[in-house]
């Protein structure tokens, strides 16, 4: 059975460039483009990764992270923050949120990305 990952990320772009990536990798792919689509999408169905912007319309990504660690179900499910935020206070934020990664997006390819989920969840 696929793994499945849930891809927050407000740039409809992006987001289908690596949902397709993702597919053509195998796994199952969810997407949101902001909070209440994410928490919709975590409620349908529990995903074994969570890709996640930060910079999102309404709540941000780190909002998004608190409520994921704060869920039961998915206290250890892995988070990759991708984002194009690059201080070092964003990403200690991340972290101590409960990230497992933080990728700059400007910093990394799609098999980059696709490479590190596996790591994370084979």
């Amino acid at each position: 059975m696929a793994k499945k990952i849930l891809i927050v990320e407000d740039d409809t772009f992006l987001q289908s460039l690596a949902a397709n990536k993702l597919q053509k990798e195998g796994f199952e792919v969810m997407a949101a483009g902001n909070s209440d689509e994410a928490t919709k999408a975590m409620e349908e169905s529990t995903p074994d990764l969570i890709l996640l912007d930060l910079v999102l319309p309404g709540t941000d990504g780190f909002g998004i992270l608190q409520k994921v660690r704060q869920n039961l179900k998915m206290t250890k499910t892995p988070v990759i923050v991708f984002s194009n935020l690059a201080e070092d206070k964003d990403i200690a934020r991340a972290k101590e949120l409960g990230a497992n990664e933080y990728m700059v997006k400007s910093n990394f390819t799609l098999d980059e990305l696709a490479a590190r989920i596996k790591e994370l969840i084979a």
